[in-house]
């Protein structure tokens, strides 16, 4: 018995299917996201074979601890720097191990969206923030003062 695709998988008592467009009622497996093969070799450890998620978890938790110490600004641009890494890497690296969550777009995206916004807002934290943004000043001033 040859197995096509998902479509034509064996039914419980191992008759096949017929074709059909309809995805089966029970899966026995998911796929794996773009890119979420391993990042090194199967007999390196398992520390080596997953480095670029590792490497993204180090800084963040860094960042995380220097804000647990009173470094805020610090730790929350290690925090958002961590993520930019994490979005490159996913971006550049063909296989980043479990990094990769979605599909390489949406992780892309979602990790740089994520870093960008966390990196500006401890850019403009109070007090003596070293980023300003003239407009969303007046926009809160806005939102507050109409409310």
């Amino acid at each position: 018995m040859t197995v096509t695709g998902p479509v034509s998988a064996p039914d419980a008592e191992g008759r096949p299917r017929r074709a059909t467009r309809r995805f089966p009622l029970f899966t026995r497996d998911t796929a794996r996201p773009e890119g979420g093969g391993r990042a090194a070799p199967g007999d390196a450890p398992a520390p080596a074979r997953q480095w670029p998620i590792l490497a993204v978890l180090l800084v963040a938790g860094l960042g995380l601890l220097l804000t647990a110490f009173g470094l805020f600004r610090i730790g929350t641009l290690l925090i958002g720097t961590a993520l930019l890494a994490g979005g490159v890497l996913r971006w550049v690296v063909p296989d980043v191990g479990m990094l990769a969550v979605r599909s390489r777009f949406t992780d892309i995206v979602t990790y740089g969206g994520l870093g960008l916004a966390i990196v500006l807002l401890a850019l403009m934290v109070q007090p003596d923030p070293l980023l300003q943004i003239p407009f969303l000043k007046d926009t809160l001033h806005f939102t507050v003062s109409n409310s």
